[in-house]
């Protein structure tokens, strides 16, 4: 359904993934990021889920070049590399943002972002910058930051497994009184038993990692929900 399609911006030319309805003008914009590893097959079905259910869907490229890592430790060091440039960061995700306004023929007051594992950091960061956002969804990612909440205006739907490594409960508490105390319209959905990736069939096998066909299901429909309103 998608097409790749080349951009720039933040040092970068970016090969992310677009999806729009095929007969009916999007209900909305929703920017994914990937994961640490790169932009993935898990998430250009994302990206196409979103179009068939109405909406104009763009996946950020934040390594540039279409690049992928080709082992965990690559992924790391990429990750490690974005993170220690925090401004080049957010500019990479301000321009897939703005491409998926230009492609979809949105406001900027009509856009939301969701993210997995590393992108689910990602976009939270992104909102956390104060950058305008309808609602922000993070699955399977670390919510922890040094940029506070006081700049967030978005609503926010957290999806993670009590027993995902990246995301330990004390974490998951920290967040939810960050957030209470910031008056942030905020969701907590906590899988029991479920682990880190637990939204991809193709998720590594690795220590604390594990698809769970019951919590992406639930969370899935979570963030329609979310998105709906």
């Amino acid at each position: 359904m998608g097409v790749f399609h080349a951009y720039e911006g933040g040092g970068t030319q970016g090969r992310g993934y677009y999806a729009a309805p095929a007969t009916t003008p999007p209900r909305g914009g929703v920017l994914i990021i990937h994961e640490a590893p790169g932009l993935s097959g898990h998430v250009r079905r994302r990206v196409d889920a979103l179009a068939a259910n109405g909406y104009a869907a763009f996946a950020a490229d934040l390594h540039g070049e279409g690049r992928f890592a080709r082992n965990p430790a690559e992924a790391r060091g990429w990750v490690a590399e974005l993170k220690a440039r925090p401004d080049v960061l957010l500019a990479r995700m301000e321009a897939a943002l703005a491409e998926l306004a230009a492609l979809g023929g949105l406001g900027r007051d009509n856009l939301s972002a969701a993210g997995y594992c590393f992108g689910g950091w990602c976009a939270l960061e992104l909102a956390r910058a104060g950058v305008p956002l309808r609602s922000v969804s993070v699955f399977h990612g670390a919510v922890t930051s040094e940029r506070g909440a006081a700049a967030l205006s978005s609503s926010v739907l957290v999806c993670c497994g009590d027993a995902d490594p990246f995301a330990p409960i004390e974490s998951l508490v920290a967040f939810g009184d960050e957030m209470r105390a910031a008056g942030v319209d905020y969701q907590l959905c906590l899988y029991g038993g479920v682990g880190h990736g637990f939204t991809d069939p193709d998720v590594p096998a690795m220590p604390g990692f594990a698809y769970n066909g019951a919590a992406d299901r639930r969370s899935w429909l979570s963030f329609m929900q979310l998105l709906a309103e």
